[in-house]
């Protein structure tokens, strides 16, 4: 099976498949909890069963990603995402009980909220973490008891194929559909009259579909990315943040949404972090060409752009250091694009890679005067998708969390709540719209529906004076509701 081949998907066939999972959808009626358990367990079992061949397929794709990288964030965090929800979804389900207004509680009028399925989401997932960005947002779906169309991305063919086998092999094509394809596919997907698009992906093709939904106002979320910041404060111990940065900076080689994008720290002590960001390297990779714990760049598309931000950056006056502790060539390479970790240093907004998400092993490091200089600095670009500050200032802490904005935000650790489940995670502005994680991934494929309910001999408007002809009691009930 090709996941690249054109020919699988049509305009027909898209339009088949969406009607298709719509007619069974509306044929089931109510979802029940029974059915969604089941449907989160296969999903489970699909992937439990087959994380050896989902990581060798990763391998493939990327040339070269560590095991350790793939199992963690791509197989364990999908079965974390899946095993919440098939915990929870009972719960999740429950009709929520809301006030009515006084006095018709006192009256018998009953209101409550009750979550229904959306109808047929599609979920586009993106490149480097071409698992787990599936099967997270697919739990929530799910959950919520959706039909769901999926694209994986065409950057990751090999594992968008076996994707795509698997899921054919454990759900009917009405339950969920996969679909393989290139750029081409992928607009087409991004113009059916879905009930809701979850997208992750860099912000420039978040616009393109959230446009496209716009024509069938379709509903979207859009996990996007950024440029994620780190304020290192002067109560930081420098060892300490920076291995901390360098073990999160080199996760899948840089490959993160919420990957440490830049630091800034004053400039009497860029030097120390620098050193000590570089010893941590060191020490977690001594070698990085023939090491199976560092991954590679994921195409030679992306490894020559991340050059071309280090060529750009040497033009305009940047201090670039590569880390290299072996002493390693790095040139030559015939299946893998490693490339080795970078700091960057006297860097300027001029260049490419102070404007653009690096999405590598890049780290450039902005000197301020102070944290309120770099406050500043953060709100004068768009709204990044997570910002971390490291420091013992508790103050300075809340200073930085209160006067920014940001789809999250870290103290002293970055990347890592991504993995839990009891926080949403979300982008804000550029980076994004919506959450999901947990009951909100449930609550982001549902609709929340009021239901206002009267006994079927009481009237509201003959009690309030609302049925004409108006008179004392219409004046009283509006003299009630206009009152200071």
């Amino acid at each position: 099976m090709d996941a690249l081949t054109p020919a699988l998907w049509d305009d027909d066939k898209l339009k088949a498949a969406l009607e298709a999972s719509r007619t069974s959808l509306l044929k089931e009626g109510l979802v029940t909890a029974e059915v969604r358990v089941d449907r989160l367990r296969r999903a489970i079992a699909l992937v439990y069963d087959n994380g050896d061949r989902l990581v060798e397929a990763m391998a493939d794709d990327f040339g070269h990603r560590t095991s350790q990288t793939s199992w963690l964030a791509d197989i364990a965090g999908s079965l974390k995402s899946l095993k919440v929800a098939q915990k929870n979804l009972s719960k999740w389900m429950k009709d929520r009980k809301q006030p009515v207004q006084f006095p018709l509680g006192l009256m018998g009028v009953r209101g409550k909220v009750s979550y229904q399925p959306k109808g047929v989401v599609g979920i586009i997932g993106p490149w480097n973490y071409p698992v787990s960005m599936i099967f997270q947002p697919l739990a929530g779906a799910l959950a919520a008891g959706n039909r769901v169309m999926l694209k994986p991305s065409e950057h990751t063919p090999r594992t968008s194929a076996l994707i795509a086998e698997l899921i054919e092999s454990s759900f009917a094509p009405e339950e969920i559909t996969v679909v393989t394809g290139g750029p081409d596919i992928s607009a087409k997907f991004s113009q059916l009259p879905l009930d809701h698009i979850f997208f992750t992906g860099a912000t420039s093709i978040g616009k393109i579909i959230m446009g496209e939904a716009a024509k069938n106002l379709t509903p979207v979320t859009l996990e996007l990315g950024g440029k994620s910041p780190v304020i290192v404060g002067q109560s930081a111990p420098l060892s300490n943040a920076a291995e901390k940065l360098a073990v999160t900076k080199l996760m899948n080689a840089g490959q993160t949404c919420v990957a440490p994008d830049y630091v800034m720290i004053d400039e009497g002590r860029q030097e120390t972090f620098v050193k000590n960001y570089s010893e941590s390297v060191a020490a977690m990779y001594p070698k990085l060409l023939n090491n199976d714990e560092y991954t590679s760049v994921v195409n030679r598309r992306h490894y020559d752009r991340l050059n071309g931000y280090l060529d750009d950056a040497r033009d305009k006056g940047a201090d670039v250091r590569v880390i290299n502790p072996a002493g390693e060539d790095f040139s030559g390479q015939n299946k893998t694009n490693k490339m080795p970790p970078v700091v960057v240093l006297n860097v300027s907004d001029d260049m490419k890679l102070m404007q653009e998400e690096i999405f590598g092993p890049i780290l450039p490091v902005r000197t301020t005067a102070t944290v309120d200089d770099a406050i500043d600095y953060v709100n004068k670009g768009e709204k990044p998708l997570a910002l971390y500050y490291f420091g013992a200032d508790k103050r300075e802490s809340l200073k930085v969390r209160h006067n920014t904005s940001s789809g999250a935000f870290g103290v002293n650790e970055s990347m890592f709540h991504v993995a839990q489940e009891t926080l949403p995670f979300g982008g804000v502005g550029a980076s994004g719209m919506g959450n999901y994680h947990g009951e909100w991934g449930f609550k982001t494929f549902s609709h929340e529906r009021s239901v206002f309910a009267t006994g079927p001999k009481f009237s509201i408007a003959k009690l309030a004076g609302l049925l004409p002809p108006y008179g004392k009691m219409t004046d009283m009930t509006i003299k009630q509701e206009v009152r200071k």
